[in-house]
Order: structure tokens, then C-alpha cells, then sequence
């Protein structure tokens, strides 16, 4: 199912190279050593810098180190993951 706020391109988690700055939604004055995880299914905007976050959303941001950030990515995609299958419902509640 799709909704209005789920990305278009088709990604809803991504471990990005941490911009410097991010101005109307784009990132200026190069990029950081430090990575960022931004996961649309939590609320987070890829377009908003990090200050403009709530602090839910900032812990689930980073930055990270590229191995760190790496392991948060399989993590948090672990976590969706288990949510679904969590959400789903019973095969057996439609069962004759």
C-alpha cells in the first residue's frame, strides 16, 4: 500500500555521507566523515538538516562512523522488519 508521505523513488532507509549543510532541502559546502541514517517509516526527512529533528529522530540519525553505520542500518532494517511481521494479520484468524 502506498501513502502520501512514503518516498517516491521507492526508498524508505538510507545510510547517506553526512552533509555539511543542508539549504531548501539540498546539501552545500560538501560532506562530512561522519554518516547519517534517515529512515522515512520513523518520520525523518531526508531534506531536513539534523538540528530541525526531534531528538527521537536525531538518535536514529547519527552521525556514525562508516562501520557503525553500517551495523545501525542492519539493525534498524531488522527492527522494520520484525515490526511488520508483528502488524501482519493472522493467516489463522482467516482460516475456516
Amino acid at each position: 500500500m502506498a501513502s502520501s508521505d512514503q518516498r517516491t523513488d521507492g526508498w524508505t532507509l538510507v545510510l547517506r555521507r553526512q552533509p555539511a549543510c543542508i539549504i531548501e532541502g539540498r546539501p552545500e559546502g560538501g560532506y562530512t566523515d561522519a554518516f547519517e541514517l534517515i529512515c522515512c517509516d520513523c518520520g525523518d526527512d531526508p531534506d531536513r538538516a539534523y538540528h530541525e529533528l526531534p531528538p527521537r529522530l536525531q538518535l536514529v540519525r547519527g552521525p556514525y562512523q562508516i562501520a557503525a553505520g553500517v551495523a545501525a542500518y542492519q539493525h534498524h532494517s531488522r527492527l522494520h522488519q520484525e515490526l511488520q511481521v508483528i502488524c501482519q494479520p493472522s493467516m489463522m484468524a482467516h482460516a475456516g
